[in-house]
């Protein structure tokens, strides 16, 4: 099967910057849309940035020119360059692929999430 893992995450103060990476790995044939979402506490999981294979990306407006995605399709990872951040940027990221498996067909993977909290 394909796993996602996460790394990146951790506390910051508002103003501050941090990357995220979610790297893909098992039976991939190949990935299309690769994304990043957020689950803040007592909300619904909401989308950040989608990023698809070929590069082009789509923002929430809440993080329209403060956050960056970017992927390296060779290594089957994407990133989240998070700047100027703030306190309402606080939730668990979560990594998102569409992937082609090698076995099974087209699979929608998840990673385990990664925490972000901003102090004031």
């Amino acid at each position: 099967q394909v796993q996602l893992a996460e790394s990146g995450g951790g506390l910051v103060q508002a103003g501050g910057s941090l990357r995220l990476s979610c790297a893909a790995s098992g039976s991939i044939f190949n990935i299309n849309a690769m994304g990043w979402y957020r689950q803040a506490p007592g909300n619904q999981r909401e989308s950040v940035a989608v990023i698809t294979a070929g590069g082009s990306t789509n923002y929430a407006d809440s993080v329209k020119g403060r956050f960056t995605a970017s992927r390296d399709n060779a290594k089957n990872t994407v990133y989240l360059q998070m700047n100027s951040l703030k306190p309402e940027d606080t939730a668990v990221y979560y990594c998102n692929a569409e992937v082609t498996d090698i076995e099974v067909g087209y699979l929608d993977v998840w990673g385990q999430g990664t925490l972000v909290t901003v102090s004031s």
